[in-house]
């Protein structure tokens, strides 16, 4: 197992925390004309999508509102660090932003906790409520019926490939693969016949976060089975599935991608900072064969971005992630996505959902859609041609919306996701078999979820 560094994450996490809290130690409610927007700034200091989104908020907000201010809040941190600093931050009146990012995984756990407040008081008198999709309505409804978060867009994953390095390997440029096998295979070759490069990215372990859950295992378990049923949770008795086969399965693709180095060096694959540099380096630079990522990607390589690279769409391929053995319906994808919320301790929420109606509007959401390479969740923008033309990808992507899968939106789910990072960093590092990993994790899961556990 490669060696990895323990203190400087828990003194980074440390600073970060303190710069967090003095951010916001006057108390969200200092100033009743000023609302505070927090949001998770890249950790690339040249990827600053967001920052200049919101700067144009800020304006247009203030300009509309003679005598508001909006004061923005950045929380600079990988994804796991990001959500440990907001729940501090949501702790105390003292602390609390008025409006907050959070991530539709994590967003029942917060409401469980009783962080943030429901919105429906304000999204029944919201006209523009009914642009948005009914599955984009659900991502931040709750166990209660209530909804606690506005979505900013969802995505979507696939296979993203170098065409010159599939030219190099003898694979085809419109390479479309119907099994996991035949992934691995592409992914042989381009080890075999292209020396220098990465041939296959596949995020894993706990450094990686949700990223390692959701791009990369459950690509691999939502393609398992017939696609009827959720191979996570099952909703018929209401508990968490443990001691499958599928699970064995999608463990064993890690565990191959590892054990025959097809994917990144362990101690490059375990930095949780290893996705900027998957966008920032290895694609732009032509080494890295495959990557099983999202759709989110140009972001970071449009003109004016941090890693401006124009000729993106004419270097990648992109295919659709395959079920197991090329079963029915044949491809898969998940979906998530972001939402804007209020915290149940802000001091201003009428003037938080002011501005979310602010960056809500048609015109400013498609300007974010468009700006951060996300998928339109409201009806109105996905049928605007300004919008489906206004990227290469846009289509390939918004069209796996029809064979998407959402995670099991309930409390427990990021202590599951923690487990199955767990469970895939151990066939990573080769300390666990694929047998040993799966025990552990069904262990953790029957803590996890107080024992609400069926086995399949």
């Amino acid at each position: 197992m490669p060696v990895r560094p323990t203190a400087a994450p828990l003194l980074l996490a440390t600073l970060l925390t303190a710069t967090a809290l003095s951010a916001c130690g006057s108390g969200s409610g200092s100033d009743p004309d000023t609302v505070k927007v927090s949001f998770k700034q890249s950790t690339d200091n040249s990827i600053r999508v967001m920052d200049t989104y919101l700067g144009e908020m800020k304006k247009e907000f203030e300009k509309a509102n003679p005598g508001k201010k909006v004061e923005l809040v950045p929380i600079k941190a990988p994804d796991s660090e990001y959500y440990t600093k907001l729940q501090q931050m949501l702790r105390s009146p003292k602390t609390a932003p008025d409006l907050v990012y959070e991530d539709t995984f994590l967003i029942n756990s917060d409401i469980t906790s009783g962080y943030l407040k429901p919105l429906d008081p304000y999204l029944d008198k919201w006209p523009d409520w009914n642009q948005f999709v009914d599955t984009a309505q659900s991502a931040a409804k709750a166990q209660d019926g209530k909804t606690y978060g506005v979505p900013d867009g969802t995505d979507t994953r696939g296979l993203w490939f170098d065409k010159g390095i599939f030219k190099k390997a003898g694979l085809p440029a419109d390479w479309q693969p119907k099994t996991w096998d035949e992934v691995l295979a592409a992914a042989r070759t381009i080890k075999a016949k292209v020396p220098g490069v990465t041939p296959l990215n596949v995020y894993t372990g706990k450094p990686a976060g949700e990223a390692a859950t959701m791009q990369g295992f459950e690509m691999l378990l939502y393609g398992t089975g017939d696609g009827t049923s959720d191979p996570l949770y099952d909703t018929a008795s209401k508990k968490w599935v443990a001691g499958s086969r599928a699970f064995k399965d999608a463990l064993t693709f890690v565990h191959t991608v590892y054990k025959e180095k097809l994917g990144p060096d362990v101690s490059d694959a375990l930095d949780p900072n290893f996705p900027t540099t998957v966008r920032g380096e290895l694609m732009p630079k032509g080494k890295l064969g495959i990557n099983l990522d999202g759709s989110w990607l140009p972001q970071d390589w449009l003109k004016g971005a941090g890693h401006e690279w124009p000729e993106w769409s004419q270097k990648l391929g992109l295919a659709y992630m395959p079920t197991q053995t090329g079963q029915a319906p044949g491809k898969v994808s998940m979906s998530g996505g972001w939402t804007w919320s209020i915290p149940a301790k802000a001091s201003n929420p009428d003037l938080a959902f002011k501005f979310i109606e602010t960056m809500q509007t048609k015109a400013n959401a498609q300007k974010w859609y468009i700006a951060n390479s996300g998928i339109a969740v409201r009806k109105d923008v996905a049928s605007d041609p300004g919008y489906v033309k206004a990227q290469p990808g846009i289509k390939f992507f918004t069209d796996l919306v029809a064979s998407t899968h959402y995670r099991p939106a309930y409390p427990a789910y990021p202590k599951v996701s923690t487990a199955i990072q767990e469970a895939m960093e151990g066939v990573t590092t080769g300390d666990s078999s694929v047998d040993k990993a799966a025990s552990g994790y069904d262990e953790e899961l029957k803590t996890a979820t107080d024992n609400q556990v069926i086995r399949k």
